[in-house]
């Protein structure tokens, strides 16, 4: 049986969803400014893998990752480059889709844009008025009072009293008190807005996850997910909002991936430490970028250096080594078998990539041994589901560009060497060797023949 941890109650649980064989998911999006970075794209890939094996195991799921196409630093970023806020996040969500795309990322089934979901979140937030969780200020704004709402901080983990002593809270006397949050903006001149209650405005950012769940899952739904930074206050207030409303249970999995760090801080564009998916994507293959995503559990810290992408290159090379003069196409897998079984059994505790992972390098060693087409096939048909071995042997290696030396001419030279050995010319056949290894390729000699691979 499958089982998740759940942030909110700090444990791995059974998962049983609300109906049974099907699975309601919602995963906080990108906000569209700017191209997205190595952190984007651990969400990404995280989630895709979880919708992926989620299915594997015979879900019907409906995914939902919501756009934020409206927010502060969307009006900032387009008044600063002189555009119109939808020339900019229509850019950037091409964008997105392009990266993601490249990563083997799935399409969600559902990916709602925040603008298309305004009355959505008007209901909500008049619900919440009506109930006693919100009100309007003198200034036009929306404010969530957070102390109505007695189970605040529970995902979390902290207490109100602590969050008003320990955390830096801006200053605003149009709030009953410093915690409270804002549901609806009161329009600023040449802002965008739309008509309300309350006058014209925007929604806060926190309400439209609230909404849009709703609308596309319904007021209870199975598995929200997101970066760990996102657990508060983010998903704090969208418990409170949701519940508030509804006065049911809005999430029953909470599921947080770890950060990306660079030099032990978080990646992120407020600290200016972040590699956009574009760049890393100039050097690296992109299935190179996915396997060091998800070779690590999704709720560890990833440690982004060249070294650990490089280490992530040889090791997924040495998949599709194991691989290389076999006619391998994927099948369908018997959870039975030995590898297979062990591959589920990783994959059902809380997605553990990392148990996975061992499964398909033993897979992989034991190819390179027999030269089975059977053991290559599982193995070959188990990283499918993690979106990985999804090209040839060949593909893989014409498609790496890190050396002056294409496949064929790799595999030219591998046959002069042969020649030279059949002739028992070993100063020759050494030469090869070493000018392959100064172009970044490695020879394995084996009884059924050489197999290669770049450094």
């Amino acid at each position: 049986m499958l089982k998740i941890y759940n942030s909110i109650a700090r444990e791995k649980q059974q998962f049983v969803p609300i109906i049974a064989g099907k699975v309601s998911m919602y995963v906080c999006g990108m906000t569209v400014y700017d191209y997205c970075h190595l952190g984007h794209a651990r969400v990404m890939v995280v989630f895709d893998m979880v919708n992926r094996w989620l299915r594997t195991s015979g879900f019907d799921v409906t995914y939902v990752r919501n756009i934020t196409d409206i927010d502060d630093k969307i009006i900032a970023r387009a008044n600063e480059n002189g555009e119109t806020i939808t020339a900019l996040t229509h850019r950037f969500i091409t964008a997105m889709d392009e990266d993601a795309a490249r990563l083997g990322v799935l399409r969600p089934d559902v990916e709602p844009r925040a603008t298309a979901y305004i009355d959505e979140m008007i209901n909500m937030i008049s619900a919440l008025i009506s109930k006693g969780h919100a009100y309007a200020a003198d200034n036009g704004d929306v404010y969530y009072s957070v102390s109505s709402f007695a189970n605040y901080g529970r995902l979390s983990g902290k207490s109100l009293e602590d969050l008003r002593a320990g955390e830096r809270v801006e200053v605003d006397v149009h709030k009953r008190d410093p915690m409270d949050f804002v549901l609806w903006k009161a329009a600023k001149p040449h802002e965008p807005s739309w008509d309300s209650p309350w006058g014209q405005g925007r929604p806060g950012w926190h309400i439209e996850c609230s909404a849009m769940g709703e609308r596309h899952l319904g007021k209870h739904f199975d598995i929200h997910g997101g970066g760990q930074d996102l657990q508060f206050p983010h998903h704090e207030n969208e418990i409170a909002q949701s519940e508030g409303a509804h006065g049911c249970t809005f999430v029953n999995y909470w599921m947080h991936n770890g950060f990306i760090r660079v030099d032990d801080e978080k990646m992120s564009k407020s600290l200016g430490n972040f590699f956009t998916i574009r760049q890393v994507l100039e050097q690296y293959d992109a299935e190179v970028v996915r396997f060091f995503i998800l070779r690590a559990h999704y709720r560890s810290p990833l440690n982004y250096s060249d070294q650990h992408l490089d280490d992530a290159k040889q090791a997924l090379t040495r998949l599709y080594t194991s691989l290389r003069g076999l006619d391998v196409q994927p099948a369908t897998i018997d959870w039975q078998q030995s590898a297979a079984a062990r591959f589920k059994a990783a994959m059902d505790d809380d997605f553990n990539t990392s148990e996975a992972f061992a499964v398909l390098f033993e897979l992989a060693n034991e190819v390179n041994r027999s030269r089975s087409l059977e053991q290559a096939v599982i193995l070959k048909s188990l990283a499918a589901q993690l979106g990985l071995l999804e090209r040839s042997s060949e593909e893989f290696f014409q498609g790496d560009v890190t050396t002056g030396l294409s496949a064929e001419g790799i595999e030219q030279l591998i046959d002069q060497r042969l020649e030279a050995k059949k002739s028992r010319n070993f100063p020759e056949a050494d030469r090869i060797r070493q000018l392959l290894s100064e172009q970044g390729v490695v020879l394995e000699d084996t009884p059924q023949g050489t197999n290669w691979r770049r450094a």
